[in-house]
């Protein structure tokens, strides 16, 4: 185990992928800070297994669409990261926050296709724009792509799309970034089976088909993801930039 005083901040870590991201984190020896947007519940839950496994811990409420709110939260990540860290930086950003809105192209709404672009993609951007300052030299960020940007599915052109732009977007962060050491990977789950793909998962057959189809014949679990975000934060990934790291079993292959 790597064992360290750095400090992740896991957006969407309250549930699915981000908890389980947030606690293979801490299970790898980092303090944790996770974000979410209503359920502070959840959060509270997830910041009390993460203390259990004997790390610090904080939540902090954020919705990662509105982008106007991000100079608000780096204040109060910045008061948090002094009162519960002793310190006024951290090292990982893993960009997790995101929901699942699904629409054939023709069907596709100006709202649903506003609000993916703000949440996955303007979000993603100005967070980590808005956050670089207060990032430690030779830290990572982590953002979240998708196998669909590889492959397609119907009925995910928008979401999909947005995360073609983080693709791009990662590797001018890694180009620009590097120079303070910063290395920005990302990572693009198949279908996982968590709350965020539920409705997908209720269609009929769904996950046998997509079972059938994946090289190592199943769906994914959360944790066949916070592994390989724990890897791309750790010092075996240090000569590890701008790489798109798909872990989807080999869907579609």
């Amino acid at each position: 185990m790597e064992s360290t005083n750095k400090i992740a901040l896991v957006t969407g870590g309250s549930r699915g992928l981000g908890k389980n991201e947030a606690l293979t984190l801490a299970k790898h020896g980092h303090h944790v800070i996770i974000t979410y947007n209503s359920r502070k519940d959840e959060a509270d839950k997830v910041v009390a297994e993460i203390e259990g496994l004997g790390r610090k811990a904080a939540a902090l409420q954020l919705n990662a669409g509105e982008a106007k709110t991000f100079e608000a939260f780096k204040g109060r990540l910045t008061e948090v990261l002094k009162s519960v860290f002793n310190t006024e930086r951290f090292d990982f950003l893993i960009n997790n926050a995101g929901i699942d809105w699904a629409a054939p192209f023709e069907q596709t709404t100006e709202e649903q296709l506003d609000t993916l672009y703000n949440i996955h993609f303007k979000g993603v951007f100005l967070l980590s724009q808005t956050l670089s300052p207060i990032i430690n030299d030779g830290g990572r960020i982590v953002n979240t792509s998708t196998g669909l940007a590889r492959f397609t599915t119907p009925g995910y052109a928008a979401y999909a799309s947005m995360k073609g732009a983080i693709e791009t977007l990662t590797k001018y962060m890694a180009k620009e970034l590097g120079k303070r050491k910063i290395n920005v990977n990302m990572v693009a789950p198949g279908i996982i089976e968590t709350d965020f793909t539920a409705a997908a998962r209720e269609h009929e057959g769904l996950v046998e088909y997509i079972s059938s189809q994946t090289a190592l014949g199943r769906i994914g679990q959360p944790d066949d993801i916070g592994g390989v975000v724990a890897f791309l934060c750790s010092d075996d990934a240090r000569w590890v930039t701008a790489q798109r790291v798909e872990a989807s079993g080999g869907m579609f292959l």
